[in-house]
């Protein structure tokens, strides 16, 4: 008999030997996302199995191309608004109580006492490989077209469901480093090396062996569950810490705060029980999910992404943004040596300026366009800004919404743009970018 959850993300499904499926498979998709109905079915489904004589449970897609690609950008970007429309004292509050839900079902999932393992036989990023952490045992297919990762950096965000945490009790710090700073993947032998995936089969094999497991098993616990379990290289951690935060400020001068709230929470957590340690994941989430660069990024680094490289394929940019990436570019590359280098360390890719070793001062207090200190190369980067947008203005018409993502992603990605500022179309739509 099947429990009627009311589910409309997830359908559950129950084998004769009293296993529970949890099938991943919103309708009406191409891919499973977290959306806001998906985890609290995912809350639901947690408190229920708690309660019953379920064996345990399989954590599967109903897709055949994802398991899960991470969360809906869609109700991110309306959670960002709905944070940044309360009085500033309550947003913190309201940032954490939203985006910790998921977290939360994550957790109930992994302490529900049941045995649960995930099936995974295609792309767990973001949320999807968060959940599939939480789970006790990993069945990866063995395919070029199956890994695991946590690419929330490369948006300007962190994992917020306990990913910043767990990836490193799973694998270890060193390991986990490029996962979380660099948006890296592992496949197949490298994620079973790494400890990522418990297991490794052949293309439709993943189910049985995930069922196999809990037929033989009585681990319903996670290790560090246990109060004698400590992380194999927590020794390490400062050194280890102290070398990527030089790192990430040498590559990024300190622009992009994601990288650096991610090493916080590696900081703080990682010697805290779970409980402790993902509340901290999500108390620094909460923080930076204010910020514009996160809002920018996605617009621009990800929705924008696939529908340029598609229309670049195909010869088919709309001749407005063909424009756009011939004319904006002179605006900031080629200036005088003094602008440039002004540029530069604003996190300009200026041909010809190196970058500028990140300024110790400069990147302590903040980033450029809030709390930095005044400094004349500053001034040169707002005056340089204020023609840019000038210039998108007289662009803007024929563009479009569309359009001004097209060619805002075509300008950070080959003309030198900074990321962080989501591109000149995304910068005039945010005029507290450029400080009177």
């Amino acid at each position: 008999m099947q429990p009627n959850l009311g589910l409309t993300q997830f359908r559950v499904e129950r084998t004769p030997q009293g296993i529970v499926h949890l099938i991943f498979d919103m309708p009406d998709r191409s891919m499973n996302v977290f959306s806001n109905a998906a985890i609290k079915d995912l809350g639901d489904f947690a408190a229920w199995v708690a309660r019953s004589d379920a064996r345990g449970v399989v954590v599967r897609s109903g897709k055949t191309n994802a398991f899960c690609a991470g969360a809906d950008l869609i109700e991110l970007g309306q959670a960002y608004d709905m944070i940044m429309a309360a009085p500033e004292a309550e947003r913190l509050k309201r940032a954490f109580d939203h985006f910790f839900q998921l977290s939360a079902a994550v957790r109930a999932l992994e302490a529900c006492g049941k045995p649960v393992a995930t099936a995974i036989a295609g792309l767990a990023l973001g949320g999807g490989c968060e959940l599939a952490l939480g789970t006790h045992y990993r069945v990866l297919v063995n395919s070029p077209k199956v890994a695991m990762g946590l690419p929330e950096s490369l948006v300007g965000l962190l994992p917020g469901a306990g990913g910043t945490q767990r990836m490193p009790r799973v694998v270890g710090l060193e390991k986990t480093l490029p996962i979380l700073l660099a948006g890296g993947r592992l496949w197949g032998q490298d994620a079973l090396d790494a400890g990522l995936a418990s297991e490794l089969v052949a293309p439709g094999e993943e189910i049985a062996a995930a069922e196999r497991w809990i037929l033989s098993s009585q681990a319903a616990r996670q290790p560090w569950d246990d109060a004698a379990w400590r992380p194999r290289d927590a020794g390490q951690m400062n050194g280890l810490i102290a070398a990527a935060r030089k790192t990430v400020l040498a590559e990024t001068l300190g622009h992009y705060p994601a990288p650096l709230a991610i090493l916080q929470c590696l900081e703080q957590g990682f010697a805290q029980d779970i409980e402790t340690a993902i509340r901290t994941e999500m108390t620094i989430f909460a923080g930076l999910i204010q910020r514009p660069e996160a809002r920018d990024m996605i617009r621009t680094m990800f929705i924008a992404k696939t529908e340029y490289e598609r229309k670049v394929k195909a010869g088919d940019l709309p001749a407005a943004v063909t424009c756009a990436l011939r004319e904006l570019p002179a605006l900031w590359q080629g200036r005088a040596a003094d602008v440039g280098a002004a540029l530069a360390a604003a996190g300009f890719r200026i041909e010809g300026i190196a970058a500028p070793a990140p300024d110790a001062a400069f990147t302590g207090a903040g980033y450029w366009h809030s709390s930095a200190p005044e400094t004349s190369a500053k001034r040169i980067v707002r005056e340089v800004l204020a023609d840019v947008a000038a210039a998108a203005a007289r662009l803007l018409p024929g563009l479009g919404a569309d359009g001004q993502r097209l060619a805002d992603y075509g300008l950070v990605s080959e003309a030198g743009f900074p990321a962080y500022l989501g591109g000149p179309f995304c910068l005039l739509a945010h005029a507290e970018k450029i400080p009177a």
